[in-house]
């Protein structure tokens, strides 16, 4: 529709006197009456959208019809409500999202993106991992909003929208099934050139005449423009949006070989004369597209894990409201409903068992195979599987605030966080394509000069054959198939430079309490010491301790399933329990406070305390009746796990804040060589930056608040499953499955990662050494280059799914 001059290009309404606010829309400069029509029309502009205004028949007379449906969605975002379900507030304004971008192809497209949206004011961090194509944006939500670093995004050809599970499936089909048809269409296109071209070729040593090879290269352009238009699109598009933004993209030498071979191509056979390279042109097309297909389809399988965990947590859960069930999203679920999980049924959020017993499958956020019991009073975790009887749940922690949105978000922030490597990577790959084009016209012009026949042909392959993609792809397909192993073995993996320290690890510190023992007292030894038999004892100790809150009586009461019901029951802090049971009095505590009741000594028989054990007494009137032995019990595998790490050449060392007897104790019975007890936390932070000042690489497990220091102090931390938030927040790991034997495998698989990754970078190298040269000399055709590029990149993603095994 044409407007008059006299009326604002975007709304129509007449421009008053002496307004002058022009935009250039599609090379001509048009008239705005406001600031405001301005500003709508830059962004449509900016966000190539300008079709609006090339399609549109009227102007409308609402506000909404004034903005295109693009640009509206994008704004969408910024609305509180819907960034509730995918935005995290930090405090302060600072707000954090996970983020899907399309038209990702090479290390050159992330670095573009990343630069471009780092230069943004008050966006703070923005990292892509390029195994996944997703994205962490961290920004300021006083400076910019949401909608504008999206913006800011389109503009430079890219789409980013808030990460979504099923919206991830969906565009991974849709990339998919766009692949598939490009694929399909060079694949006919080549299998149809390339029988003409064996014609060709047969008519050249049998004397075709002019005609009939005029006809056949005809035959050949009609077949290979929708490989080069449809099928190699992809390619020119890519490459064209790294050239506005004055990038060299790995598509860009690819571009310009399709190209030049297909323009001189037509031009011979309009010209009627030279040669025609259409065979090599479908041919190499369809190499390519088939490569990046397999190297596509292999970066989905290495990200996998991290997708399965998002995908966890159910759509809809059962409330329970008024003694009546109802269906309801998940999303709105608030803490201190009451919900309804049935078996096989998984649990919708975080919260705490209220009736039912069963028991629910947690390993694909621990690693544990085995069931874990539930009974009211225990712990659910949102996205576990009911297995076995309904449960009756009361909701603690919705979206954001479960346990299984944090461990998401902390494995996010790993795969998006580059270590060396990977900078040093995409480095060498930026600065890989401008040589290669300066290497291509300087064996252009050397084959010119000496054999000019043969000078396009081989600086095609040069260009063509060279893979900077590899360099880029080395070290973090190798990190994002390691981090979805150790995470489906329940060790997460929070930061991104965690394994690659892990790896050079050769001294560990180990906490003791909820680290090599499972942080909670246990009854080691029970020993009756009258007349009275070791049941009634149990019933009257665990009787007795139910009028206390101390750990000492939790560990107690486990002993009986029935204990005695006490009268006058008190409880004296630091000494112990006293009550009636049928007019006889009964104490339990420690062995002066009994004493006093009993009014003699205790047998010689329980005077000798175990080591690593403290000791607690009963007693009545009458006198003694038992001593009950409590220890933190060791875990299971610890002396186990300690044998396994020695054998790696890693030193181990012990050092715990409890008495310097226990931790002695604990050291002999791991066999561990180096322990020190009674530390506080800055005894064991000046102890790891003494091994780390003789030069050792220290990795430091821990679970407890007093942790916290020495964990982020140190050069890779491990924090355990059930420790604090503050100790999780401060590790670079988190041992979710609580089994110690996973770090001496996440420590192996760590080395096996640095291996593959070096692997990469020597074959990347060596490939390159060897083909630049090999085409600069003419032993390889354009097709064969084809296959060589593709098959380097698909041989480094291969090589670092092995971690997966």
């Amino acid at each position: 529709m044409q407007v008059p001059v006299t009326d604002c290009f975007h709304c129509g309404q007449p421009i008053p006197s002496g307004a002058h606010y022009p935009v250039t829309i599609d090379g001509d400069e048009r008239n705005m009456c406001c600031t405001g029509c301005q500003a709508v029309a830059t962004a449509i502009v900016d966000n190539n959208l300008t079709d609006y205004y090339r399609f549109r028949t009227s102007i409308g007379d609402k506000p909404e019809d004034l903005v295109p449906e693009a640009l509206r969605q994008l704004q969408v975002y910024d609305a509180p409500e819907l960034q509730k379900s995918f935005v995290r507030d930090t405090g302060s304004n600072i707000r954090e999202a996970s983020l899907i971008l399309e038209g990702i192809v090479c290390a050159a497209c992330v670095w573009l993106n990343e630069h471009h949206v780092k230069q943004l004011d008050g966006v703070l961090d923005f990292r892509i991992n390029y195994s996944t194509h997703r994205a962490t944006l961290k920004w300021d939500n006083e400076r910019i909003h949401l909608s504008d670093v999206l913006k800011a995004i389109t503009e430079i050809g890219y789409h980013a929208h808030p990460f979504d599970p099923g919206r991830l499936e969906s565009l991974q089909k849709k990339e998919k099934s766009a692949a598939l048809r490009r694929i399909a269409v060079a694949g006919l296109g080549m299998m149809q050139v390339m029988m003409i071209a064996v014609a060709m070729y047969i008519g050249v040593a049998s004397d075709m005449d002019t005609g009939m090879r005029d006809f056949l290269r005809w035959i050949s352009l009609v077949m290979t423009t929708p490989v080069v238009f449809y099928s190699a699109r992809v390619f020119f598009s890519s490459a064209w949006r790294d050239l506005r933004r004055g990038r060299f993209g790995m598509d860009v030498p690819v571009s310009l070989a399709i190209g030049i071979a297909f323009s001189a191509s037509v031009w011979a056979t309009l010209t009627g004369g030279g040669e025609v390279y259409f065979d090599s042109v479908s041919m190499f097309t369809f190499f390519l597209l088939t490569g990046r297909y397999l190297e596509m389809a292999a970066r989905h399988k290495a990200g996998q894990v991290a997708e399965e965990l998002v995908r966890l947590m159910p759509a809809t859960a059962t409330r329970l409201r008024n003694g009546e069930q109802e269906v309801v999203p998940v999303s709105q679920l608030e803490p201190g409903d009451y919900l309804l999980v049935k078996p096989g049924e998984v649990v919708p959020a975080d919260g705490v068992v209220t009736e039912g017993v069963s028991s629910t499958n947690e390993s694909l956020l621990t690693g544990e195979s085995l069931p874990c019991h539930k009974r009211q009073g225990d712990a659910l975790v949102g996205g576990t599987v009911n297995v076995e009887s309904p449960l009756t749940m009361q909701v603690e922690k919705v979206g954001d605030s479960t346990v299984l949105a944090s461990i998401i978000r902390l494995l996010e922030r790993a795969q998006a966080e580059k270590p060396e490597l990977a900078r040093l990577a995409e480095k060498v790959a930026s600065r890989f394509v401008p040589i290669i084009l300066l290497i291509a016209v300087g064996v252009f012009f050397w084959w010119y000069l000496h054999e000019p026949s043969r000078a396009f042909w081989i600086a095609l392959s040069v260009l063509v054959i060279t893979c900077p993609c590899a360099f880029s792809l080395a070290t973090p397909a190798a990190l994002t198939a390691a981090t979805g192993l150790l995470t489906s073995k329940g060790v997460l993996t929070t930061r991104g430079h965690a394994l690659e320290t892990l790896a050079r690890v050769d001294h560990i510190i180990f906490d003791k309490t909820g680290t090599l023992s499972h942080g909670h007292l246990e009854v080691a030894r029970f020993q009756a010491l009258g007349d009275a038999t070791s049941s009634f004892c149990k019933h009257v100790a665990a009787g007795l301790e139910t009028a206390s809150e101390h750990p000492v009586a939790h560990a107690i009461l486990r002993l009986s399933d029935n204990p005695v019901a006490f009268t006058n029951l008190t409880a004296e802090s630091g000494r112990g329990v006293k009550g009636v049971y049928q007019q006889k009095h009964y104490r339990i505590g420690t062995q002066n406070f009994v004493r006093e009741l009993t009014g003699c000594d205790l047998p010689p028989m329980a005077t000798q305390q175990p080591a690593g054990q403290s000791q607690v007494f009963l007693g009545s009137e009458d006198g003694w009746l038992a001593v009950v032995g409590l220890a933190d019990q060791l875990r299971a595998e610890a002396g186990q796990m300690v044998g396994e790490l020695q054998a790696l050449g890693v030193d181990v060392t012990l050092l715990s804040g409890d008495a310097p007897p226990v931790v002695a104790a604990v050291a002999q019975q791991l066999a561990i060589p180096h322990a020190l007890g009674g530390q506080l936390p800055d005894g064991k932070v000046a102890y790891m930056r003494g091994l780390l000042a003789d030069g050792a690489t220290v990795a430091m497990v821990g679970d407890g608040v007093n942790d916290a220091p020495v964990l982020a102090g140190a050069p890779v931390s491990i924090a355990m499953g059930s420790g604090s938030q503050l100790a999780q927040a401060s590790a670079d790991m988190v041992l979710l499955s609580e089994n110690l034997r996973q770090l001496p495998f996440a420590i192996h698989t760590a080395r096996r990662m640095q291996t593959i990754i070096k692997q990469n970078f020597l074959w990347t190298i060596v490939y390159n050494m060897v083909a630049i040269p090999l085409a600069a000399s003419g032993v390889i055709a354009p097709w064969m280059a084809a296959i060589g590029m593709s098959a380097s990149s698909l041989i480094v993603v291969l090589n670092a799914l092995r971690l997966k095994n």
